[in-house]
């Protein structure tokens, strides 16, 4: 039976946001045409993964972890729970949550493994908890010195609180100086380029809340006395859901089933041009796609790409919005994927791993003598990407950086040395060892801003709000460092409204702006 179209929706950008709008969109009407315009070649936008001879890499690290019910159960669809061990699990005969009638993902790829999570800090040669765990390993890894300075530390911020006008006195209120300048504010510098202290505080309220010495001393108490349903701070979850083949699976699954009802998705299409019509409303976007440009008409709008580049395509903006706008700061990132045959760091936890490598599934590295700010270890996020996953380790090493600048257009060769060299140089990597095969990916704003022109977010909003038919979804449609989840939600939100007619759009911007949404639903 043919569709009954009567409205086009354009949707700028196939990562989680434009994806999953496009889904909802097709899922729950017959009543409109969905063509999304992609500028890369494929779908996931950073949450997509990258095939490298049949090693995988995330960009970025993508745990699937959420409170909300409905990304949960949409997972849930896409991708079915395990009902297996996967097969480092069975392997190493470690305990594992399966879900009862699941599928086994030694025998299909539709499928969600459960995985532990362990995401430590790198510093002064020594792993601690992140965060930070209240345990005699961390006291003696610290000193005992250094411990009753963080204690003392602690107790001074907790009586007397700094005024909360920046990430730093937002941290510092909610683990103490001596803690924040160890293990918050170098990499924090490192991460974005700027001080803690020049960064609005609204970038911790988003990425932490809720976390701090007092969150950390209550959940240690919840396990010792064994507490039911006790909250946990998303930062304190100690495991998480993972597709096999790394986040972009789920998106490639997604992009089919939209295509299957009928949408489009057009790659390398760049979006140049937007223009409105008398009644400000969007009635055409232009985009580059094979060297040419082309023009599509439309009835809605649903972006996702950067504001910045948003505000910069349309016509008529007023100067200040311009302005703001092309102010609005992203921070870039460049992850090296790097095969050998071992670690030099040794495994000194209970979990069971293949020839001793570490269990993390990340590393945080705090250290002012190495540029690299985390490297990943793709084996334990899932043994399914790695092609020889017992006998090989694929690390992925990230560093932050910002498009052009000199680390960004080093040669792949030179920062691939570069890279490999700070590995062996902080012990993550013996001398000696060899390197089998790496890979370069540069990813460009992966990481929406908390400075400069940040600060009038709020009028470049309202203004956007004005355009009728326009929903800005996702964590670079929002310039808001989101999760999948909330970047989720921003669609799930646009969708609704643009089904019912609602005018408001204060909901789909409110996403993970309470802490109760995101807590406590």
């Amino acid at each position: 039976m043919a569709r009954k179209v009567s409205r086009r929706v354009i949707v700028v950008g196939a990562g989680p946001a434009g994806l999953t709008a496009a889904y909802e969109l097709l899922s729950q009407s017959d009543k409109y045409e969905v063509v999304i315009l992609e500028e890369s070649n494929t779908v996931g936008g950073i949450a997509k993964t990258v095939n490298y001879k049949g090693n995988r890499m995330d960009m970025g690290g993508h745990r699937f972890f959420s409170k909300i019910p409905e990304v949960n159960a949409w997972w849930e669809k896409m991708l079915p729970t395990a009902g297996a061990p996967a097969y480092d699990d069975k392997k190493l005969k470690r305990k594992i949550k399966v879900k009862k009638g699941g599928p086994d993902p030694d025998k299909t790829d539709r499928v969600m493994l459960e995985r532990n999570r362990l995401s430590r800090i790198y510093f002064d040669s020594k792993f601690f908890d992140y965060p930070i765990s209240l345990k005699w390993t961390t006291i003696k890894d610290m000193g005992l010195i250094t411990t009753i300075q963080v204690g003392c530390s602690y107790l001074k911020s907790a009586l007397i609180k700094k005024p909360e006008n920046s990430l730093e006195n937002f941290y510092i209120n909610r683990f103490g100086r001596k803690l924040y300048s160890m293990f918050f504010e170098n990499y924090t510098e490192n991460l974005w380029g700027r001080h803690p202290r020049d960064i609005s505080p609204e970038w911790g309220a988003q990425r932490v809340k809720g976390l701090s010495i007092a969150a950390i001393l209550k959940d240690v108490f919840g396990k010792a006395f064994r507490k039911k349903n006790r909250k946990v701070e998303t930062s304190l979850i100690e495991e998480f859901k993972y597709p096999k083949l790394g986040p972009g699976q789920l998106w490639e699954i997604v992009a089919r089933k939209i295509k299957r009802r009928g949408g489009e998705i057009l790659f390398n299409a760049k979006v140049v041009e937007i223009r409105r019509d008398k009644n400000n409303k969007i009635s055409s976007v232009k985009y580059e796609l094979n060297g040419k440009k082309k023009s599509i008409s439309g009835d809605i709008v649903i972006s996702s790409m950067p504001l910045k580049d948003l505000v910069g395509a349309m016509d008529n903006v007023p100067r200040k919005i311009a302005k703001i706008a092309k102010g609005l700061p992203y921070r870039d990132y460049m992850t090296v994927g790097v095969l050998v045959p071992k670690l030099a760091l040794k495994n000194e936890t209970s979990i069971k791993t293949f020839n001793g490598l570490v269990p993390d599934d990340w590393v945080y590295v705090h250290d002012k003598n190495v540029r690299m700010g985390r490297f990943q270890i793709f084996n334990n996020w899932s043994p399914y990407l790695v092609k020889d996953v017992e006998n090989t380790v694929w690390v992925g090493l990230e560093y932050f950086c910002n498009e052009g600048d000199k680390m960004w257009k080093m040669k792949d060769e030179d920062f691939t040395k570069m890279a490999i060299k700070e590995m062996r140089q902080i012990g993550v990597l013996s001398a000696d060892e060899t390197v089998l095969d790496s890979h370069l990916e540069r990813v460009k704003k992966a990481y929406p801003a908390y400075f400069d022109t940040y600060e009038s977010i709020d009028e470049l909003r309202s203004y956007l709000d004005e355009i009728p038919n326009l929903y800005c979804v996702g964590r670079n449609g929002q310039h808001r460092y989101n999760n999948i989840d909330h970047s989720m939600c921003t669609a799930f939100e646009a969708v609704k409204n643009i089904i019912s007619g609602v005018v408001d759009k204060s909901n789909v911007w409110n996403v993970n702006t309470e802490k109760e949404y995101h807590e406590s639903k």
